[in-house]
């Protein structure tokens, strides 16, 4: 399925043309066409949705033989072009590279050169959410840090999905990292019961799994046969500390209402639990709670729907930051300067805004350091055979005005 954020490359190797879909990365394909003993002369990247696709006659399909794919997608002139275009855009090598829709891919050494990494270098891949939100970016800039501290011990490949609820674009990514033979997979899951069936791949393929951020389900994962250790904080107690926080500003008896998370999404109903907790234990009544999906622009709509149906309500509590920023949004449309806000992801933009009295509180669970917690463990895990893969709490903390004034 071709989407407007689809990337799609062609590589021109010794053999002819070889397309990839939209996840494939330059220096992965690079060393797929190594690993079959092709090299790779130079990387045509196409979009759908801008003047490259212009230039060409139709969308080439994903496993189309090299020769019907050139002629049916060039004219001799357009494949000139569309050659050059590829050297001037992509280069004849791999580099370290970020893709228009904000995935990022370390750099693949040529074979034969000096700094071509041996066979037995471990390679790990992390698969995250949607790189376009703050948090998961923040938590791949993390992990890329890391692994540059560590080149001589692993490799890292650090891919992400267009936007939060993409789940197909998920799938697919971890099935390329099956097919790309990865030693492990570190995985954020935009869903806890939909990635459950490929990572079953991934582990029957001898990957090792560690699942940060979000949870995956623990009924999928026995129904599976699978031990998956997650690393990450506690959601729930996190989302209570930023709703207590809340609570004191208010009165008991006052209406509020939530912003939840996806609806399957184990940390989204971990955290709707832990501002629930707070509300209903220091007397609040909760007139609302609907989903915004994690996403700015829903939460928008739905905070407007609810502050017309619900004018009376003081305070919106979001279990993210980006529904946070919509909240808040909402709130300005609607002259609801009194509406009290609070987040959860300590992301900059939220910080500013709680500095300026705008929004009251976050929680921050260190994202920049999250996904390095799980690739540790699973270096860990590769590196000792010994090893029992064990779930580890990661600590999540309230952000206030007084704590980023410190």
């Amino acid at each position: 399925m071709w989407g407007r954020d689809s990337l799609q490359w062609t590589a021109l190797t010794s053999d002819g043309f070889v397309v990839f879909q939209s996840a494939a990365f330059p220096s992965e394909i690079i060393e797929q066409n190594r690993l079959h003993k092709k090299t790779t002369m130079c990387l045509i990247h196409t979009m759908p949705f801008n003047a490259i696709h212009t230039f060409f006659r139709r969308r080439p399909r994903i496993n189309e033989s090299p020769n019907s794919a050139l002629k049916a997608m060039y004219s001799p002139r357009q494949y000139l072009y569309a050659v050059c275009l590829g050297l001037v855009v992509c280069g004849c090598g791999a580099a370290d590279t970020t893709t228009d829709s904000g995935q990022i891919v370390q750099k693949s050494p040529e074979p034969g050169s000096s700094t071509e990494l041996p066979d037995k270098t471990i390679r790990v891949a992390l698969v995250m959410k949607s790189l376009a939100n703050e948090f998961f970016s923040t938590m791949a800039d993390g992990a890329t840090a890391y692994a540059q501290e560590h080149t001589e011990q692993f490799q890292l490949i650090v891919n992400g999905i267009p936007d939060e609820t993409d789940l197909s674009a998920q799938v697919s990514l971890v099935e390329q990292m099956i097919a790309q033979e990865v030693d492990a997979i570190v995985v954020a899951p935009a869903d806890s019961q939909a990635l459950v069936p490929v990572l079953k791949r991934a582990h029957d393929a001898g990957i090792v799994i560690v699942n940060i951020d979000n949870k995956l389900d623990a009924a999928a994962l026995e129904k599976a046969g699978m031990v998956v250790p997650f690393v990450g904080p506690d959601n729930r107690a996190g989302a209570k500390k930023v709703g207590d926080f809340l609570a004191s500003t208010l009165k008991k008896g006052d209406p509020v209402a939530v912003l939840e998370g996806v609806a399957t999404s184990w940390n989204g109903q971990q955290r709707k639990l832990g501002f629930e907790d707070a509300m209903n234990s220091a007397g609040m009544i909760i007139v609302d709670s609907q989903s915004a999906s994690w996403e700015m622009s829903i939460a928008n709509q739905t905070t407007a729907g609810i502050l017309t149906a619900h004018p009376e309500v003081k305070a919106i509590l979001c279990c993210n930051d980006s529904m946070a920023l919509g909240a808040l949004s909402a709130a300005k449309s609607a002259d609801r300067t009194d509406l009290a806000i609070v987040g959860f992801d300590n992301i900059s933009a939220v910080q500013q805004a709680i500095i300026e009295g705008r929004i009251l509180a976050t929680a921050d669970q260190h994202g920049d350091q999250l996904a390095v917690f799980g690739v540790k463990l699973a270096l860990e895990i590769l590196n000792d055979a010994q090893a029992v893969p064990h779930d580890q709490e990661t600590p999540v903390d309230l952000v206030t005005a007084e704590t980023l004034s410190e």
